[in-house]
């Protein structure tokens, strides 16, 4: 039997693989913690409290240390950080000079009254208390006063001592001084005119 002829097979090559196709952009990194975005109102308080310093900080310090404290700059330090944390609760913006004000003769007074208890308790010192060292800054302040009124001044009682300071030196009225103390209009008056009489007899004996 004649073998069936048979077509020669071709063998064809196997299709190209097609080219890598270039690596694209890196996966996206976790986007980073953005940072916190003060809005309008933390904006306002912050503007608020800067002007309040700006203008207020000098005559709040010297109320300070004519109220007598000893650390006149931390008072005044303290009062505006209460501020700064009661701010979005003041009701008027325009009262933060009064509450300013009111911060400062609370404190002062507050801090007076610890020094005086602590001195109390202190059953024997090892050495008499130093006196107290004035910042260049308070100093710079009272040089334009007459020491022995502001000696006169530090030693009448707390109450007397504010009512003088808010009405002579700082030229608040009566309603003003009474919001500041916390004390009714008639207490000022009776404060005032009792440090009047105080301070003019304590003057009278220095001379």
């Amino acid at each position: 039997m004649r073998p069936r002829h048979r077509p020669p097979v071709t063998l064809r090559p196997a299709p190209a693989a097609p080219p890598p196709e270039p690596p694209g952009p890196p996966a996206p990194l976790a986007a980073p913690l953005a940072a916190p975005v003060a809005g309008p109102a933390d904006l306002e308080r912050e503007a608020g409290v800067a002007r309040l310093f700006e203008l207020h900080y000098s005559s709040m310090l010297r109320l300070a240390v004519l109220l007598g404290a000893d650390d006149p700059e931390n008072v005044v330090a303290e009062a505006y950080y209460q501020i700064y944390r009661r701010w979005r609760r003041l009701k008027d913006v325009a009262a933060a000079e009064a509450y300013l004000r009111s911060t400062v003769c609370n404190l002062t007074r507050m801090r007076i009254r610890h020094l005086q208890v602590a001195r109390r308790h202190e059953e024997q010192p090892a050495s008499p208390p130093e006196p107290t060292v004035a910042s260049a800054e308070s100093t710079a302040l009272l040089r334009e006063d007459q020491r022995v009124l502001i000696d006169a001044l530090q030693q009448l009682p707390a109450r007397q001592r504010e009512a003088l300071v808010l009405r002579h030196w700082l030229g608040l009225k009566e309603a003003e001084i009474a919001a500041a103390m916390g004390i009714s209009r008639g207490s000022v008056k009776t404060h005032t005119s009792r440090g009047i009489a105080a301070l003019t007899q304590a003057m009278e004996a220095r001379r």
